[in-house]
């Protein structure tokens, strides 16, 4: 599969085997196949996660934010490999720091950088932003399955 970047999340879906409402990747910005990815959120302030979380002070729960940097992660580990639908599962994140809360509406980058790809267990170090301000980091490890 040849993708030209920018893409759009139709691209997002041929490489994710996530789907709404579980599909955290609006676009990819830029992408080496393997080695870093920068890709965003459109954050909705329709979600309905936003009724629970929370209600007089909507902000997009952490746990998120990780999902979303680990999607955005596993397309460039799946797209350099050809490994188009494959699922990777999430297993561990260390040195995570949440820095700024994340609001509806707006556009969250994420980017990641591989650190690690052997033929199972994947890392890479990732960065969450809103306007260059960062809001969340960590090292996030993966199995594919």
């Amino acid at each position: 599969m040849e993708i030209t970047f920018p893409c759009d999340k139709s691209v997002v879906e041929e490489v994710l085997p996530h789907r709404d409402p579980f599909c955290w990747v609006s676009r990819v910005i830029s992408c080496t196949p393997g080695e870093c990815i920068e890709a965003q959120l459109d954050v909705d302030p329709a979600l309905p996660l936003f009724e629970g979380h929370f209600p007089e002070y909507p902000v997009l729960p952490g746990v998120i934010i990780m999902e979303a940097l680990a999607q955005a992660a596993s397309f460039c580990i799946l797209y350099a490999r050809g490994a188009e639908g494959s699922v990777g599962f999430l297993t561990g994140i260390d040195k995570a720091k949440f820095r700024r809360q994340v609001r509806p509406g707006e556009t969250l980058t994420l980017k990641a950088q591989i650190v690690k790809s052997s033929s199972r267990l994947c890392v890479a170090e990732v960065v969450a932003t809103v306007e260059g301000e960062v809001c969340a980091s960590a090292t996030q490890k993966y199995v594919l399955a």
